[in-house]
């Protein structure tokens, strides 16, 4: 099967991407949409006519985020609400309030190489937030998102993948040393293989579920490595980070696309090394093995 390539690259910008897209009647959810790229996500969504929600953690940071928004694209349909994916009560009560269908579901929200901590079900934090909890969002979505009809869920990876598989004997690192990029690497790993699991699921349904790398961005992400220490010439903008998300999003080239895994808005190459952690999608990302093995596991996870 060939790649998906386009006419955008590594410094095409999201409004570039959206460029001639209208979203009007369409509503999406962006999760982690208070800081970083989820703001120019949400906000590249809005400006094309979609009712946006903000999923995230501080409700008053997420309202002035919609306020601004709805300032900047003159889209009164911009909201925020509660959502901490780590905190699996909190995903529960937000899919079952949501009615309606769901075009667009985003899983946005992402910490990176945070010290040893583990939910209170004892659950890895960076696996909780940055996998389980977006897994539980949208499978208790997925009504709205059935409802839709060629919907579209992005799910946002990293090349942090290719540092370490999903380890299954030993996810919460009860056994093996504690190392914060490991955790990190397996935990975006994840996120690819659930796009794969969703694409054999959930095919037929008119749910289409694709994985992104946004790049290299100085943000909070980076908090705990002491910010972003990638060269600079293989760093983005904001602008540039969010693009990627938006092509997986709205693309007219991706209709029906599911289970892939996209950087600088085209298909990434499958590599069979770390490839220096810059670029390029693991053969063990995209293992249907290791996707449903991962999915049936979750499974018992949010039950």
């Amino acid at each position: 099967m060939p790649l998906i390539t386009s006419d955008f690259g590594f410094t095409s910008t999201a409004a570039e991407v959206a460029e001639g897209v209208d979203l009007t009647g369409k509503r999406a959810i962006v999760t982690g949409a208070a800081s970083g790229i989820g703001i120019e996500t949400a906000k590249t969504l809005a400006a094309l006519g979609a009712e946006v929600t903000l999923a995230v953690r501080n409700l008053e940071a997420g309202e002035r985020t919609a306020e601004t928004i709805s300032a900047d694209t003159g889209n009164q349909a911009v909201r925020a609400a509660v959502l901490d994916v780590a905190d699996l009560a909190t995903v529960r009560l937000f899919a079952s309030s949501w009615t309606g269908p769901l075009h667009i579901l985003i899983n946005n929200a992402g910490i990176m190489a945070t010290p040893e901590t583990r939910t209170e079900a004892g659950i890895e934090l960076q696996f909780a937030t940055n996998y389980l909890g977006h897994f539980a969002l949208t499978i208790g979505l997925y009504d709205a998102l059935a409802e839709a009809e060629n919907a579209r869920v992005v799910a946002l990876s990293s090349s942090g993948h290719l540092i370490s598989p999903v380890v299954f004997d030993d996810i919460n690192f009860r056994f093996r040393p504690y190392d914060p990029l490991l955790a990190y690497g397996q935990s975006k790993t994840a996120s690819v293989l659930f796009a794969v699991g969703a694409a054999e699921r959930w095919s037929e349904d008119g749910i289409a579920v694709n994985a992104v790398m946004p790049g290299a961005i100085a943000t909070g992400l980076q908090k705990h490595t002491g910010g972003l220490k990638t060269p600079p010439e293989r760093r983005k903008t904001v602008e540039q980070g969010a693009s990627t998300s938006i092509f997986a999003a709205i693309s007219p080239q991706l209709e029906g696309v599911s289970g892939r895994y996209f950087e600088n808005n085209n298909e990434a190459e499958v590599v069979y090394d770390g490839n220096g952690w810059s670029s390029g999608v693991a053969y063990y990302a995209l293992d249907n093995d290791n996707a449903n093995r991962l999915w049936e596991l979750a499974l018992t996870y949010i039950a």
